[in-house]
């Protein structure tokens, strides 16, 4: 009799589609998937990671090469390949255009900007940054057109809530971006169908605060405002790991 009583229980919750069927089709995310930013690699992420698997998600960090647009969502895909889903996808500052197109990937539920750039579709990475420029002038550009920044001005142009050793630790294994990456525009806009968190960075010299008010406005995100430089997944990891955990736990 209880088993009866049970099956016709499903039964009825499925025929209604009610909250707890919606909620069976549409489990938490378990697996994180990280996207550094330019100029950077993973490794800055190691405090968000042990954070995360303290609380019991599986996390991947994409290292990408910085090479262009096409190869870093490239590498981006093949990690996204390896994962079971639902997948929460985080970006920061250019790796958020990265997962803006990256995201489009039917096991990505929910999407998270760090201090990151929202493009939408026909947008270039480049082309969003000139719309509200960030208050620096440091960056400079090699022979062969990549992006970085000179030892002597890192910290306080990308890291000034970090360390001296830490900031001298990310300017010397310094990542530089091609520029093509960032005039490369995007061609899809997963922003559009997936829930968007954003860390909003209010002492950012990279990407201006205006500008991430205004993009994640304009995507209806979820925004968690803290006062931090372009480097918070470092200086503040608790909470950039906390707005990552409402984003796996989110059912919608």
């Amino acid at each position: 009799m209880h088993a009866l009583r049970k099956k016709i229980a499903v039964a009825l919750l499925l025929a209604l589609g009610g909250p707890m069927a919606h909620a069976a089709a549409t489990p938490a995310a378990k697996d994180i998937v990280i996207v550094h930013g330019a100029l950077v690699d993973g490794s800055g992420w190691h405090a968000v990671h042990d954070i995360l698997i303290k609380d019991g998600f599986h996390v991947t960090i994409v290292q990408e090469p910085l090479t262009s647009l096409a190869d870093d969502v490239d590498a981006t895909k093949r990690v996204l390949d390896q994962q079971n889903g639902p997948v929460v996808l985080v970006g920061h500052s250019y790796g958020g255009s990265v997962i803006t197109e990256a995201g489009a990937d039917p096991k990505v539920s929910a999407l998270v900007y760090v201090s990151a750039l929202q493009p939408d579709v026909g947008e270039a990475s480049g082309q969003l940054l000139s719309k509200f420029a960030a208050p620096n002038d440091a960056m400079r550009a090699t022979p062969d057109k990549y992006f970085y920044l000179p030892a002597e001005k890192f910290r306080a142009t990308y890291a000034a809530d970090l360390s001296p050793a830490q900031a001298a630790f990310l300017a010397d294994s310094q990542q530089p971006l091609a520029q093509k990456a960032m005039a490369a525009p995007i061609s899809v806009a997963a922003w559009h169908t997936k829930p968007s968190y954003a860390v909003l960075t209010t002492e950012d010299r990279i990407v201006s605060p205006e500008l991430q008010r205004w993009m994640y406005q304009r995507s209806n995100a979820k925004v968690t405002e803290i006062a931090a430089s372009h480097a918070s997944f470092m200086s503040q990891p608790v909470t950039v790991a906390r707005v990552i955990e409402a984003a796996a736990k989110q059912t919608n």
